[in-house]
């Protein structure tokens, strides 16, 4: 059987590397190119439609073939520093039940090795429930804070950092914290070629994480 991965909203493909370094069939389902919302499914596949091109171009996935799912789906609607600004819950909704959808027909057909939804702490818990597993990027090596929440069926991550590192945080003007370069972060090497934003760039999955995640769900 092969082993493919799917990395559903992965963006750069941050999280889905460890898998992807290891020789795993990695498959990035992502915008431009491919919208997890435009996917159709039968008796025994899923097909994704590529939505960068003028011509009809798939991606047909058999059930039996997909090993382990990752979803990082966007989480501006669901932040909790949009504050009282107006959200879009319904739009963003429907990307993480697109998602859910896909995990869905694949568990009816084989049992996953493992299935992940990722979010930084906010307004998803209150569709999706209390987390399996939250944490923050220091406790895997990464120098940053950012709560962030795991749903799903999976082996927990065994954190690397016990004691968290001193001056990892700054106290903003209105009170909040934030860690230290948020506000500019530096954008890593690897991925500096696509012109990330800002926020893309918060969104990499930190690679001390993605890396014990991978250790954990092999």
């Amino acid at each position: 059987m092969s082993k493919i991965i799917l990395d559903l909203c992965g963006g750069t493909g941050s999280w889905s590397k460890p898998y992807k370094d290891a020789g795993y069939d990695v498959r990035l389902i992502t915008l431009p190119e491919w919208d997890i919302t435009k996917v159709e499914f039968d008796a025994y596949a899923m097909e994704f439609v590529r939505q960068d091109v003028h011509y009809r171009d798939t991606l047909c996935i058999l059930y039996n073939d997909v090993y382990g799912i990752l979803v990082a789906p966007p989480c501006t609607e669901f932040s909790l520093a949009k504050g009282n600004k107006p959200r879009d819950l319904k739009s963003a909704m429907k990307l993480v039940e697109a998602c859910l959808r896909i995990i869905w027909n694949c568990r009816l057909h084989i049992k996953l090795k493992f299935w992940a939804v990722e979010n930084p702490v906010g307004l998803l818990r209150q569709f999706m429930g209390k987390p399996a597993f939250t944490f923050e990027q220091w406790q895997f090596g990464d120098m940053q804070i950012k709560p962030t929440d795991l749903w799903g069926y999976f082996n927990l991550p065994t954190p690397t950092v016990k004691e968290k590192p001193d001056d990892l945080s700054i106290q903003m003007p209105n009170g909040r914290k934030n860690g230290r370069g948020w506000a500019k972060p530096e954008c890593p090497p690897e991925y500096k070629h696509l012109k990330l934003t800002r926020a893309a760039v918060r969104a990499i999955t930190p690679p001390g994480f993605a890396k014990a995640f991978f250790e954990a769900n092999r």
